[in-house]
């Protein structure tokens, strides 16, 4: 494994850790602040905003910047979002910080994983995107429990201190390990949109928001469900979160390989085992040990969509792949804003803890049916588009088997 990825891999760390310690860090930050939990939930949201609005526009105006400074200029904006929401004297702020600190989580991944695919040979570019991947799923198993706890022991304002640490050594480790990879030289940023106009990439974003989705229509009230519905103690439920993230680290060791192999079985059989396993989580949520085995399958099964929609319109917009490839973390975080407002619609509705299941499992058959389409209206490009890509990187002097 190239040690380029390892630098990636402990940026992608430092923004799954920040992305999602909030979540359990609400309440701290409610009473520090005097404000109600309802309330402070507007800093999960005020993150994804700046996902959705920085992923198109910083990507867009980096579009000549050469990729490894692209990088480092990133994780520096993220380590001054973090600082700031050390530093917030109040809740307006600290928003605003949040905002701050989203603004470069899609733009990093979208460069990101274009600087991971080429810095391995034709057929592993899958895997080592998903390596990239997954420093974001150890960040729930290690990186969230761990902040949570060190806030609500000293306070949140030192979890984001430690964030903006994670910060700085991922800079230092993008500026030692990644090699140069220079910008695109012809087309710049008009390339780039055009490329997010085609077709297939349009409809894989539309895969992602409504695919994933049916993760984050469960994911945002697990908590309430394991104590709620299983019977679980609130202290237990830092396990459970656990449990999910451990899911979503097995989804990407297999991801890379079998998404190199097949991308688009892959994707399809990724969407119709996430629908299967939030039809069985309804049932299975009754019994604390079915529950539990069943977090780390819908963990697993989630996550295994990400990296062949990652490579899915990186493929197809492989001309120009940055934006499209960073767009698709805007998708991902519509996914988690729909999704969260759906499920949370449906146990408003009086349909019980348990509904955001049956939610998610349509979300995801709806995500199927779009990729689906996609794959019949793609029929026979697939094969064309390998041989043009090779082409292209023995072209470029780089790796192609």
């Amino acid at each position: 494994m190239p040690l380029a990825l390892l630098a990636l891999a402990i940026s992608a760390f430092g923004i799954g850790t920040t992305e999602f310690v909030m979540m359990g860090l609400l309440p701290n930050v409610a009473d520090d602040l005097g404000a109600s939990v309802p309330t402070a939930g507007y800093l999960v949201s005020a993150y994804a905003l700046g996902v959705v609005v920085g992923a198109p526009l910083l990507t867009a105006l980096g579009a000549r910047v050469p990729r490894k400074r692209m990088l480092v200029l990133l994780m520096g904006l993220f380590t001054i979002g973090n600082l700031a929401s050390a530093l917030a004297p109040s809740f307006g702020p600290l928003v605003a910080a949040r905002v701050l600190a989203g603004l470069p989580h899609g733009a990093f991944f979208g460069v990101g994983a274009v600087v991971a695919t080429r810095l391995v040979a034709e057929g592993r570019q899958a895997r080592a995107v998903a390596t990239m991947f997954l420093g974001l799923t150890v960040a729930n198993i290690v990186g969230v429990p761990s902040a949570t706890l060190l806030g609500q022991h000293l306070g949140w304002r030192a979890t984001f201190l430690v964030v903006a640490g994670i910060g700085l050594l991922a800079m230092a480790a993008l500026a030692l390990l990644v090699p140069r990879v220079p910008a695109e030289t012809q087309g710049g940023l008009a390339r780039e949109l055009r490329a997010l106009r085609n077709r297939q990439v349009l409809l894989g974003l539309l895969t992602a928001v409504f695919g994933f989705a049916g993760v984050f229509a469960v994911y945002s009230y697990l908590a309430s469900m394991v104590t709620e519905v299983t019977g679980l103690s609130e202290t237990s439920v830092t396990l459970v979160l656990a449990l999910f993230g451990t899911g979503m680290t097995l989804g990407a060791l297999v991801a890379g390989p079998l998404t190199d192999r097949a991308l688009r079985p892959t994707l399809y059989g990724s969407l119709a085992a996430l629908a299967a396993v939030l039809v069985l989580f309804n049932f299975t949520v009754h019994v604390t040990w079915a529950a539990l085995v069943t977090v780390v399958v819908l963990g697993a099964v989630g996550f295994l969509t990400t990296t062949p929609l990652q490579m899915l319109v990186m493929r197809h917009a492989r001309h120009a792949p940055t934006l499209a490839a960073a767009s698709n973390h805007s998708a991902f975080n519509l996914a988690n804003a729909g999704g969260a407002w759906l499920g949370g619609v449906a146990i408003a509705a009086g349909w019980g803890w348990t509904s955001p299941t049956l939610v998610g499992a349509g979300l995801a058959v709806v995500g199927l049916t779009v990729a689906v389409v996609a794959g019949r209206l793609d029929r026979g490009g697939s094969d064309a588009s390998a041989v043009v890509a090779r082409g292209e990187r023995a072209a470029e002097g780089r790796p192609v088997g």
